[in-house]
């Protein structure tokens, strides 16, 4: 009988659990961005003057904007992406555009073990049998994956691997469905536009990038 791998159960159990975990730090801090408002929009309304409630909005938007930024910035991955089309002047309060046009190059990279992991599992070989060198850091970090200079091995000229971010793509589709769901209860009760189908084109794209379904 084949001695149990506790490491390979562990992997196996956390990246089962990631996306619940993920789900539940969306909805907790969600929430508390949209209670935050709510609270504001009724106590913003007992003050009459003009210029006052001006002052306390841009300070509502600013205290938001921080949350939306650490909540993009902590769970990283498509929230960087959604970061990026809700941070526009014709889309959100201009404290949420100053704070969230930072997350553009903000991307978190994998770190080398995992992408070496993955890689060699991928390729059959370990790097060394491959890469004459392979750069640890990597050149860039994007939403679902980075790159890193290399070397293959007999060959003079550098080349550039890109490295699919480990279980990018599951977390991005319950990222979506997550806010698609947040789509369907705001069209509800706050907003007249249709969030929702801009929540579906967000689908189709990643289904176009990952699946090549157009």
């Amino acid at each position: 009988m084949a001695p149990l791998d506790f490491k390979e159960i562990q992997e196996k159990l956390s990246a089962h659990l990631k996306p619940w975990q993920r789900s539940f730090q969306f909805w907790v801090r969600t929430v508390d961005i949209y209670t935050g408002y709510k609270v504001f929009q009724l106590r913003v309304s007992f003050v009459k003057d003009v210029q006052k409630q001006e002052a306390m909005w841009e300070r509502q938007h600013e205290l938001a904007a921080e949350k939306i930024y650490a909540m993009c910035s902590d769970l990283g991955g498509f929230f960087l992406k959604v970061a990026q089309i809700i941070g526009k002047p014709d889309l959100a309060p201009a404290a949420w555009v100053r704070k969230l046009v930072r997350l553009c190059d903000h991307a978190p990279a994998t770190p080398f073990d995992a992408v070496q992991a993955l890689l060699e599992k991928e390729l059959g070989q370990s790097i060394g049998d491959i890469f004459e060198k392979f750069d640890v850091n990597p050149l860039g970090s994007a939403s679902i994956a980075q790159v890193h200079r290399a070397r293959l091995k007999g060959d003079k000229n550098d080349v550039v691997v890109k490295v699919q971010h480990p279980g990018v793509q599951d977390l991005m589709m319950t990222d979506i469905y997550n806010l698609q769901a947040f789509a369907l209860y705001m069209q509800k009760t706050d907003i007249k536009f249709d969030l929702y189908s801009i929540t579906k084109e967000m689908e189709k794209q990643v289904h176009i990038i990952f699946f090549h379904i157009p």
